[in-house]
């Protein structure tokens, strides 16, 4: 993900994630973290119908975010941009850690799929909405 990105990038956040959105700003600030921060888009015909990102230090890497346009959903788009991560974090952490909405069940279906398990829960994580969040966790490949 380039700054250039952050208009269609801003679309989707609002399309996919309202009222919980992250504001440009906070994207700004992640890609300005190249040394620990991964962000990644996928792109058809030049538009992006998704984006993706991940925090890495050495002990643990946290998926911080994947974003998938609504119509574009279904079709293996969020396990690409998934795969793209879990390639990084396994390159630069033991350990990936993430949380979901607790009623995003086809999200946590596919991060079961790539290894995670549920950990623990966080009482009304999201916000505005105080939806809550299941954490996952997930050990390096052959680690």
């Amino acid at each position: 993900m380039l700054l250039g990105d952050l208009d269609a990038v801003m679309v989707l956040e609002e399309e996919l994630f309202a009222p919980d959105t992250w504001t440009r700003a906070m994207y700004r600030d992640e890609l300005a973290r190249p040394d620990t921060r991964h962000y990644v888009v996928a792109e058809d015909d030049g538009r992006i119908v998704g984006y993706a990102g991940l925090i890495a230090y050495d002990d643990e890497a946290h998926v911080a975010t994947i974003g998938v346009a609504g119509t574009r959903q279904g079709e293996g788009i969020g396990a690409l941009l998934l795969d793209a991560l879990l390639a990084e974090a396994d390159r630069r952490s033991p350990v990936v850690l993430l949380e979901v909405r607790a009623d995003n069940e086809v999200a946590q279906g596919l991060y079961r799929r790539r290894g995670f398990t549920e950990i623990g829960r966080r009482r009304g994580y999201y916000q505005p909405s105080g939806t809550d969040a299941v954490v996952m966790r997930r050990e390096r490949t052959g680690a």
